[in-house]
Parts: structure tokens; sequence; C-alpha cells
């Protein structure tokens, strides 16, 4: 097993980890202040923040709210404090005294049982309502305190718990009672500089991340936590998140001085944030428990025991206990990866905290066949995982010159953090491609380009379609996955990285496929043993009942050589099922003249109703083995229709990984990156600023897997 590369920092002292570079990112580190400031005066009390955590009661079916009153008094204040959410019908009032100086109110405010408590939900699992809490405070009859916050509904719980059939323990998020897959990515500093980062660059991220279908992201512990905005944002648009605190990859000290700064930043950080409904976890670091356990530092034998010692004072004694006083309504874990609660029976390290049987899990391979599902660890959790690519030209030509141009140049070399990275991409682009070999410079490197992009796709598809169809499944022991993140979502700089989205927020071939592999339903192909197996996975409540329909193409026509479709069965909500088996000899054999080589697999699945979910496709053989695969001759006609920029494609033959590209016009395309199998296709391109026809016909360029030869 091979991780990504972690670089250690000045740990003595809390910056943002990442600023001193990481594997992805520029050594930029900074200091000062980047946010304002300014002078407040008040001559009674000063409300400095309001937080509240909705608490549900199983026992008497009742909710109630904790609101949490931070104040800063001139002198002791008696007073009445008054909590209301008006939409509720519920309303309390508190006799209270504020003691001079800045102290903590704490206040429960019971919601009326007669009322009904709208849940927020996770994105497609329901809405996200929110309510508003009033609060007001009164002297001798006079309002001191007057504010209002945004209250929502939801319990979270993390499950771990015997599974059958299998040692170990399970670990799932339970949302209102519900267990939740969680899908999506890993998100880092949007910029360096966070004084760069704009309010429409954080939505754009975002907006970027429920329209691949993403329901999570994992706020990760090298960064920095982010602004009040971004959790709005995923309060608004249902999106989980898994928040680090900001420990990452090095033993930190244990010294006074240094613990103390560490409470009073969690406490801070926990009184932010706690009121956000998005927020489902909090995590005491990333891979300080591996690292620990694995012996990353060489730490000598003697002094293990130190370390553990000064890793269990920090990250349990004090961070753990302060989540556990200020925040009753989440989990904690103190570690990721970690092997959950029995890391904690080991003494919080494990013996090896990436046992698939346990907790969550961190996994990178890039010198093993990426299409090979047998190469990933079949775990209850994957919280990171990827496979590097290079973003897209028009994303790199403002930040070089002509003579950076190739991949052996020293732009590249410098721009690639990663120990090998650009070589790794290019041995696993091999497995199965050919490599560009154009003559001209420029386009062997644009061509350079667009591979690694089709390679990382691939690979992260791949590997995400098997933790998705794991969901219900033990095998040999392992299994019942219940989360997928990969590395990462978003970029710092213009460079290669393991992210979909690169900086300036143009989505990589990557996030195209989130789209599907992330879809609702979503059926899966696989191969086990020259057997053909399709799954059709469900996040959705209801239960289905799907059959799969199976399409054989060769690869020289965009025509259909055969069909089958299996019987109808049912897919309970929330499972994975096998709906399609077949050895692939037999299957080929009822098409007449197909071969593992002339051949390719398309699949989608279908009720009564229709179709269901996305098209997937499965290659027969390596596409730099296919017989009969050619240059398509794609044409593109753009053209307006009914306000939409509407792109008209027409091919000649099969075209595997379509990829569609407008240079620096800002937007995305409804699709791309696609394998057309069909003759004529069309798809819509949404400018994020104003555009037209004819600049994006003069910016267009097509390009598919046989032009890069």
């Amino acid at each position: 097993m091979f991780r990504r590369e972690c670089v250690t920092s000045i740990s003595s002292g809390k910056y943002e980890q990442s600023s001193f570079s990481w594997d992805w990112g520029p050594s930029f580190p900074t200091m000062g202040l980047w946010k304002g400031v300014c002078v407040e005066a008040f001559d009674v009390l000063q409300l400095v923040q309001v937080s509240s955590v909705p608490l549900y009661n199983s026992s008497l079916s009742q909710w109630s709210v904790q609101v949490e009153l931070l104040v800063d008094a001139v002198q002791t204040t008696n007073g009445q404090v008054c909590l209301s959410i008006p939409e509720l019908d519920s309303e309390q009032s508190f006799q209270t005294q504020f003691v001079s100086g800045k102290t903590k109110n704490i206040f429960i405010l019971h919601i009326n049982t007669s009322s009904e408590v709208k849940l927020w939900w996770p994105r497609t699992h329901g809405d996200q309502p929110c309510y508003q809490l009033s609060v007001r405070g009164f002297q001798d009859g006079l309002l001191i305190l007057d504010t209002k916050s945004k209250v929502s509904f939801r319990t979270v719980e993390l499950i771990q718990e015997p599974v059958v059939g299998s040692p170990g323990l399970s670990f799932y998020f339970r949302i209102n009672g519900k267990p939740i897959f969680l899908k999506g990515s890993n998100w880092i500093p949007a910029h360096s500089f966070q004084d760069q980062i704009s309010p429409d660059v954080v939505r754009n991220l975002l907006q970027s991340a429920v329209d691949a279908n993403m329901n999570t992201l994992r706020v990760w512990g090298g960064g920095v936590y982010e602004q009040d905005l971004f959790y709005s944002i995923c309060d608004e648009l249902g999106i989980m998140i898994w928040q680090d605190f900001m420990f990452a990859c090095a033993m930190y000290p244990t010294e006074d001085d240094f613990i103390q700064t560490v409470r009073e930043e969690v406490v801070q950080q926990l009184r932010r944030l706690k009121s956000h409904p998005s927020i489902i976890i909090w995590s005491g670091n990333n891979e300080n428990e591996a690292a620990l356990a694995t012996d990353w530092f060489s730490i000598p034998a003697s002094q293990r025991p130190t370390y553990t010692r000064d890793y269990v004072t920090l990250y349990v004694n004090n961070i753990r206990k302060i989540v556990q006083e200020e925040d009753q309504s989440r989990p904690f874990l103190v570690s990721s990866p970690t092997n959950g609660a029995e890391s904690e029976r080991e003494g919080w390290v494990a013996e090896d905290p990436y046992d698939p049987h346990y907790g969550d899990t961190h996994f990178y391979s890039y010198l093993l066949d990426c299409w090979d599902w047998r190469t990933f660890p079949r775990t209850r959790f994957a919280s990171e995982y990827g496979f590097q690519s290079w973003p897209s030209f028009s994303t790199l030509q403002p930040v070089s010159v002509e003579e950076d141009w190739s991949y052996d140049s020293d732009f590249t070399s410098h721009r690639q953090h990663h120990e090998d990275g650009n070589q790794q991409m290019l041995l696993q682009a091999a497995f199965h491609f050919h490599l560009p070999n154009a003559t001209d410079p420029l386009k062997r490197f644009t061509d350079t380009l667009y591979i690694s992009q089709v390679t990382q796709a691939q690979c992260v598809k791949t590997q995400t379609e098997f933790y998705r169809r794991s969901r219900t499944e033990i095998v040999e022991g392992k299994g019942q996955t219940m989360g997928a993140l990969y590395w990462q979502l978003n970029d710092i700089w213009q460079a290669p990285s393991w992210s979909s989205i690169e900086f300036g927020g143009k989505w990589k071939m990557l996030h195209y496929f989130a789209q599907s592999f992330f879809a609702s339903v979503l059926p899966v192909g696989f191969e086990d043993a020259d057997t053909l197996f399709i799954y059709a996975v469900s996040d959705l409540s209801h239960d289905l009942k799907l059959r799969a329909v199976v399409t054989v193409f060769s690869w020289a026509r965009p025509d259909p050589v055969c069909t089958l479709k299996s019987d109808p069965l049912l897919v309970p909500g929330g499972s994975a099922v096998a709906v399609f088996k077949q050895p692939v000899a037999a299957l080929l054999a009822g098409c007449g003249r197909c071969t593992r080589t002339t051949c390719l697999l398309t699949f989608h699945l279908e009720d009564g109703s229709g179709r269901q979910g996305p098209s997937n496709h499965h290659f027969l053989c390596s596409p730099k083995d296919a017989e009969g695969l050619q240059r398509p001759n794609i044409t593109a006609k753009v053209q307006e229709a009914e306000s939409a920029l509407v792109i008209t494609l027409h091919s000649s033959s099969v075209a595997p990984f379509v990829w569609l590209d407008v240079g620096n016009i800002p937007g995305r395309f409804s699709s791309n990156g696609f394998l057309m199998a069909s003759g004529n296709m069309s798809v819509t391109f949404d400018a994020w600023r104003p555009t037209s026809v004819a600049e994006l016909s003069r910016s267009l360029t097509v390009t598919s897997l046989t032009d890069v030869y």
C-alpha cells in the first residue's frame, strides 16, 4: 500500500499546515492579520456569540434547543432572557444574571410538542428547512439584547456495532434514524492566501459538489477552519461536513502553554461552528494515529511510549474532552484514518489503523492497475483515495510560457510536488492506453494533459463503484462500505494534483464522471472469474424493481450488435443487488462475431416506468488492444436554443472519452468525457459569463481517445 506524501512542517506553533507546502501545493507560509479588525464599544453588555444545538429526547419524543450566549458584561447585570421560535409556537423566558466579564450562559428552549418539526436532511434525502431563533434580553423592562439566528433540526449517530458474518465493527452514519451512504470528496484551502477567496468562489465550488451528486465533504486537518459562509452554504445545500481539527501529519508538543492555545482554539471553533447542521462529526486530526502506529517518523522504540502518551494527552484528554463538554449532538473521532471504537480499546493507537474491519481508511496505490478492483480494500468507509492528473492547458497557460509546454520541462517538474508523480501518471495510463506520440511538441503536451485526466477519471470511477456496490455485501469477512470520499475536490494553484476541479473552477473529466458514479441509482459492472456482473445500487428510501439492459457495440461502428435484458429483481432502498450475471464468453457467443477485442458493452437500469439512473460502460479489453477502434471524425455545431447553448455532435464510429473544451470561457457542459456509442449526441454549455455562439464555436475543441495517437 502506498500513501500520499505528508509534508510535515513546524508543529510547535499553529499555522495552516499546508502553507509550508504539500504534495499538491506551494510553500507560501503567511503571517499577520487577514480579516477585518474593529473596535466595539458598549455600556452595559455585549452579545459576543450565539450558539444553538438542537437535541432530541427519544424517550419523550421531544426536541429542545440548547442556546448558548457568550456575553461580555461591564458589570454584573440582572435581567431576563426570552427565547422563541415563532414558527414552532415555542417561547420561554428565563431570569438570569450576567456576571461581570466574559461568560458562557446556557438556556434550554423546549419545543412545543404539538408543533411539527421539519427535519434537515442531507442532499437527495429530503429538504433543508431552518427556523428562526429569536434571542432578546431585558433589564428593568428595557431591551438590551436582540438578535436572531438560524436553527435546523436533525440527529446524527455514528454506528459502530458487530456485523453479522464479519469480525470487527460497522462504521456508518445514521441521520434522523436513517443510514446514509456518504458520497463526496475532501476539501482543501481554495487559495494560498485566504483573503483572496471570494464568496463566488466558495459557492461555485460547493455548487459544483452537489451538481456532481455529492452529499459530503471532509474539511481536511492540514488546512484551515473554513469561513462562516462555507458552512452556511453547506447547510443550505444539504452537504454534510466531516470536520477535522487542524492537526495533520505531525507529532505536536504537549507543553502547558501549547496545550492552552489548543484548548482556546478548539473552544472558539466549537462555539462558532456547532450551530451548523451540516457538520456531522468532529475528528481530532489527520493521519496522526497512523503516523504513530506505522512509525512514519522513525521514532526510537524507547521513545514511542512518550509519543503515545503525548498523543493521548493532546487529542483525548484535551480536544476530545472539550468536544464532549461543548457539543453533545455529534460524534467525535480522535483521528482519520482510525479503527474508531477498536482504536479506543487498544489505548487510542491501534496496531493497524488501516484495518478494513473497523473505522475509516485512507488508501493510495499508484503502481498497480487501477482497473482491477481486487487491488482496493473492501473497507467499512473510504475517507481518502485517489489518483493524480494535470489540469487543462487553459488553466496552465496564464502561469507558464512556451518553453514550459512539455511534459519534461522544468515547469512541469517544479509544479509537481508528489515524488515521481508525473512518471506514475504515465505508468498508470500505459496499462490501458497508448501514450501520446505527436511530433508537434505543444500537441503532445496537451494530449498528455488529456490522457492524464482520462486515466484519473477511469481510476477513481472504478474504485468508487467498487465501494458503492460493497455497501450491503460481506465478502470474506469484509464489506458493508458506507462512505466514499475521494481525494480531493479542489485545487490551491495551477498544478498536477488529485483534484476533480481545477484552480479557477473548471471541471476535470473526473468531476463529470462523479455526476454518474455518485448518482442515487447506479448500475455498476465488473468481471470476476471471466463472468460479467451488474449491480443495481440504490440510495433511495423506497424499493425498486429493476432489470439490467446490456447493449453490445462493435468498436468499428456506432450501431448496436445485440441487446440483452435481465429479469426484473427487487432492489430494496439503500442497497446494492446483483441484477445481471453471465459468463463473458457466453454473452459474446450470443452476439455473432464479437470478441473481447472487437466489442464493448454499455448498460443501464430500467423499471416499468423507464430508465433509472445513468448509463455505464464496460471495456472487455484495454482500449490500446481494441480492434476496429478508429478516428471518429467528430463534427460539432454550436447553436442557441431556448436561451441555452447546445453543441450537436456527430461521429462516424464509437468514440471513447469524448472531451469538449472551450479554453478560458468559464462554465461547464451538461456531460463531458463520455463514451459516444451512437452517431449523434447533443450537450449543453452553462456559461458563467456572457458569451455567444460565435465565441463558443471559435473556442471549442473536441478530443477523443484516438486523436492522441
